[in-house]
């Protein structure tokens, strides 16, 4: 044969290949996952940034308590459907009822007021039975030696990977596991978040932080940086194991919010022989950390950490189950949440999270079904979300013809602009006159500065004025009428309505600045915004910023500024108004308006109060309202606090963000928990469904292909005809010599 034909033949039998290898295996081309996972009971999602953090007792970041949530248990978690958030028994055997004790250690009637306790005891009974994850930390030889807690350089050099230790077991959860991650809270080389808060609550903790930094001094000064700290060997006082399924905490004083932490991971267990396992000197170097490794007793384990690529937890063959809630809210039952009250849990296999950092592959991804679900950006929520005439949200046309769902909820968030009440301009300074004209200034700027319009143009809708620093959800928060801020707000024809600019006006020239203009100097009154926002987006809400100002005729002058530059500038109360926002660790209303709590200031005592607001009335109602339970007294106090913080307006309020969640029909059992994380184990993949979905979405169109086929056949064609010719006349020659 000719080589020139044959190479076109070649090339006609490449095209080719594609339709018939498309037409043999009946499958997606554009699948980024294993065909043979095709049907598995798998979900699939992603992230947009590496978790830094997976030990329990540093881990405080909700990019990283996605993962760590479905791995570790601690001794309370909160009901998945109900609202209020609720808490219930994780693997503890209940709620703990704490007691109280006086000053000599005796025991206080259950009513006792919050200023006569001494001490409050949680004594904690765990479940019987609870089994860790698979773990070389837990694998012992025949003589009951573990295997690998004392390994030698080259033991060690021939393991890079948590997989290299081809032997594991496990054991049963016991209470010392608990005394001894609150004992890892303390410890020198892992720096916990939390560490400062609980040194004041937990007794002896704080001595407790001292003596393992002395511990971990005389390691150093001995050559022995890397050298283990078994935290056995240091008794804390606060902390009691009454039995293998008993412990006790004791903290100083009252701190009824002290439940609300026994439902996040720094409460997990860890026990010492994970932490004796990668406390070898070494094992850092190659990553082999329980901040890489995490190990516990939920739902699932981690398998793969890979985060610059892909994050893979699978079910945990150990975990002994649990049952999917029989009982939730009012449409819970109707919206098909009930539908596996009673079942087994968790009913999916292996969860998938790929990095994902750019927003429209990850949206592309979403609408072929590779991802089970997705939040939407500002770039896609034309695309994704409409709004009825009554402002209710709903799919669009194009989501909903693939039976897309939406999912809306308030978040237990709220973003606001402070006020820094040390600057004189804003807060007043000592004299009481200067503070009165400084407040309606205040108020003139919350009354302007519509919050109505920044949800509607930069948040597409997804969010609610807010009216103080509580959010919806939290005890003490008030809808409708009972809940208007009357500062900024009248209620008209059952809803609420902004006040006119001309009362903003009017507050403003009572400031002493009638037309913005200062009447002791005639000079222009101008305000300073600092903020790390930057970019094209952040451009358009800094000038729609300035101009609610000039509704007012007062100029706001933007000074953007780096983010460490801006905390510096909160922190030593360089800022005059600023942007902040705050998610609630705990669903209790301490955790907000301790935020405006005077001895919080974060100039004075490096508190979390922002603003460096001090109100002797505020900060009286705060703290007798901040250990109290929730009841018709407390709620009575918040009132009044929340009321004298409108007054006074230290922030303008901001609003709450509505978290906008788009799924496919094939995922069930989802409903938004802002508190909980650990909430995967209650939901529940149609794998069958979503392989046909998948199918029918991502069937290839080959008719371009045959198109383009067709066209160089049409040009191949006089090609193909005059080599015939050739080789005929070719043929013919040769038969007449």
């Amino acid at each position: 044969m000719n080589s020139n034909f044959a190479r076109k033949l070649h090339v006609w039998r490449l095209l080719a290949l594609p339709l018939i290898l498309a037409g043999c295996s009946g499958s997606t081309w554009n699948d980024p996952y294993p065909a043979a996972d095709a049907e598995r009971n798998i979900l699939y999602s992603s992230f947009a940034e590496r978790p830094k953090h997976l030990d329990p007792v540093q881990s405080y970041s909700s990019n990283e308590i996605v993962f760590t949530a479905q791995i570790y248990e601690p001794p309370l978690q909160y009901h998945y459907l109900k609202r209020p958030y609720t808490l219930i028994p994780g693997v503890a055997e209940a709620i703990p009822a704490p007691y109280f004790l006086d000053t000599k250690g005796r025991r206080l009637p259950a009513a006792t007021a919050a200023r006569d306790i001494a001490f409050t005891v949680y004594e904690i009974h765990i479940k019987r039975g609870v089994l860790y994850q698979p773990h070389p930390a837990f694998a012992r030889d025949a003589a009951g030696r573990h295997l690998y807690h004392t390994l030698s350089d080259g033991e060690l050099a021939a393991r890079n990977v948590l997989a290299d230790f081809t032997e594991t077991s496990t054991r049963e959860l016991k209470a010392q596991d608990f005394e001894y991650q609150i004992k890892r809270l303390a410890h020198p080389r892992l720096h916990s978040p939390i560490v400062g808060l609980m040194n004041e609550y937990i007794v002896g903790l704080k001595e407790y932080t001292e003596t393992l930094k002395a511990a971990n001094d005389g390691l150093v000064k001995r050559g022995e940086r890397d050298a283990w700290i078994d935290l056995t060997k240091y008794p804390l006082s606060g902390v009691e194991v009454v039995d293998d399924y008993t412990y006790r905490i004791k903290l100083k004083g009252s701190y009824p919010q002290f439940q609300y932490w026994l439902a996040m991971p720094f409460f997990a267990p860890v026990p010492v022989e994970v932490d004796r396992f990668f406390g070898q000197p070494g094992m850092a170097k190659k990553n082999l950390t329980l901040d890489w490794y995490p190990v516990g007793t939920g739902p699932y384990m981690l398998t793969q950490n890979n985060p610059n690529r892909q994050m893979v937890l699978e079910r945990n063959p150990n975990f002994r189950g649990e049952a999917y809630p029989s009982e939730g809210e009012a449409g819970d039952a109707a919206a098909g949440l009930l539908a596996d009250a009673g079942k087994r849990m968790p009913f999916i296999d292996k969860l998938v999270f790929t990095l994902e950092k750019e927003g429209i592959p990850r949206w592309n991804k979403f609408l072929q079904g590779y991802y089970d679900n997705s939040g939407i950006s500002s770039d896609t929520f034309d695309q994704a979300v409409r709004f009825g005439v009554e402002g209710e949200a709903a799919v669009s046309d194009s989501m909903r013809e693939k039976n897309i769902q939406l999912s809306t909820s308030v978040a237990v968030s709220t973003f606001y602009m402070g006020f820094n009440m040390l600057d004189p301009v804003v807060g007043g300074g000592a004299d009481p006159a200067s503070r009165e004209r400084a407040r309606k200034l205040r108020q003139a700027i919350s009354i302007a500065v519509d919050y109505e319009e920044y949800i509607s143009i930069f948040q597409n809708g997804r969010g609610i004025p807010a009216q103080s620093p509580l959010p919806p959800g939290i005890f003490g928060f008030h809808d409708g009428a009972a809940g208007i801020n009357p500062v900024v707000y009248d209620w008209v024809n059952g809803g609420q309505r902004r006040k006119p600019v001309e009362a903003a006006k009017k507050l403003l020239g009572e400031a002493g600045y009638p037309n913005g203009i200062d009447a002791k100097t005639g000079v222009p009154l101008v305000l300073y915004f600092d903020v790390t926002a930057r970019g094209a987006e952040a451009k358009s809400i800094l000038e729609w910023y300035q101009r609610q100002f000039e509704k007012i005729n007062v100029q706001l002058q933007v000074r953007p500024t780096d983010y460490n530059r801006f905390q510096d500038k909160i922190r030593k109360g360089n800022a005059q108004i600023f942007e902040w926002g705050w998610h609630a660790d705990y669903p209790d209303p301490e955790n907000f308006l301790f935020l405006l709590h005077g001895p919080q200031s974060k100039v004075k005592t490096a508190g979390e109060n922002a603003s460096n607001y001090a109100s002797p009335e505020f900060d009286r109602l705060f703290e007798e309202m901040k250990n109290m339970p929730n009841s018709a007294q407390r709620q009575e106090i918040i009132d009044r606090a929340v009321d004298t913080l409108r007054r006074d307006a230290p922030w303008l309020w901001g609003y709450h963000p509505k978290d906008f969640v788009l799924f496919h029909t094939w995922y069930h059992n989802l409903k938004p928990n802002k508190i909980a994380y650990n909430t995967v184990k209650y939901q529940r993949i149609d794998n069958a469904q979503r392989a046909e979905r998948r199918r029918a979405w991502n069937t290839p169109q080959w008719w371009p292909f045959a198109l383009l086929i067709g066209v160089l056949a049409a040009f191949a064609a006089p090609a193909v005809v005059s080599w015939r010719r050739r080789e005929s006349g070719t043929a013919r020659g040769t038969a007449r010599a």
